[in-house]
């Protein structure tokens, strides 16, 4: 269970934001995470290493075809909540263990769009640790020229988020919502010097703030991968 405090009443450089989030089939509970700082006007700094335009190098894949590898690319500066969303979405399941790309450099786009204030950045990068590989883990996926990508089956508000917005009137900002990810994960790898691939189907719910909470939409907090919110 995640519980958010509720909004209350915060000077316009100083707001805290409150969401309430319903996690589970049968009980709704508040998940508290303090979200201050999210200032109308607030703008997203240029991370060194990560790249605003596309670009692209090419090396031989696991099935033998030239591969291309995309550098990370900072979330989109957009209004649009469900635009957004699946940009985060393709940003969290695509990585590849043999772009020279280490796992900081695929985690930086999302940390760079999150509250701009900096003060609920520690909290979206420990939700991040339970969707990236851990470093012993990256070691190990390189040794099988391991590639991820992700294909987005649903995408959308939840029931529960409704439910729990209605449950306590006037405590959540115009502009913070959830969206529940049902999506696929595909990874592609090396085995015995023969390419192999597997499919997963994954589904979680994100936190979003978005005008008129924020200037642009920002990135909260991720539910445990496999648990959202229906």
């Amino acid at each position: 269970m995640v519980e958010l405090a509720g909004i209350r009443d915060r000077p316009r450089h100083s707001l805290r934001i409150g969401l309430i989030i319903g996690v589970g089939a049968i009980t709704l509970a508040l998940i508290c995470v303090g979200i201050y700082g999210l200032t109308n006007g607030a703008k997203r700094s240029h991370p060194a290493g990560v790249s605003t335009t596309a670009s692209r190098s090419l090396t031989d894949s696991p099935d033998g075809h030239p591969r291309a590898f995309a550098q990370p690319q900072l979330l989109p500066g957009t209004s649009k909540a469900a635009i957004f969303a699946r940009a985060a979405v393709e940003a969290l399941f695509t990585w590849d263990t043999a772009s020279g790309i280490d796992l900081a450099g695929y985690e930086q786009p999302l940390i760079a769009a999150a509250d701009p204030s900096g003060t609920d950045a520690p909290g979206l990068i420990h939700d991040l640790s339970n969707y990236f590989p851990s470093s012993s883990s990256w070691s190990t996926l390189q040794g099988y020229q391991t590639r991820q990508s992700v294909t987005i089956g649903r995408l959308y508000i939840p029931d529960q988020w409704w439910q729990a917005v209605a449950a306590d009137p006037g405590h959540v900002q115009d502009g913070v919502v959830a969206y529940t990810v049902e999506a696929t994960r595909h990874r592609i790898g090396l085995w015995l010097e023969k390419p192999v691939s597997s499919e997963h189907p994954v589904s979680f719910t994100m936190f979003l703030a978005c005008p008129p909470a924020t200037r642009q939409c920002v990135l909260l907090r991720l539910s445990k991968l496999n648990d959202p919110l229906h």
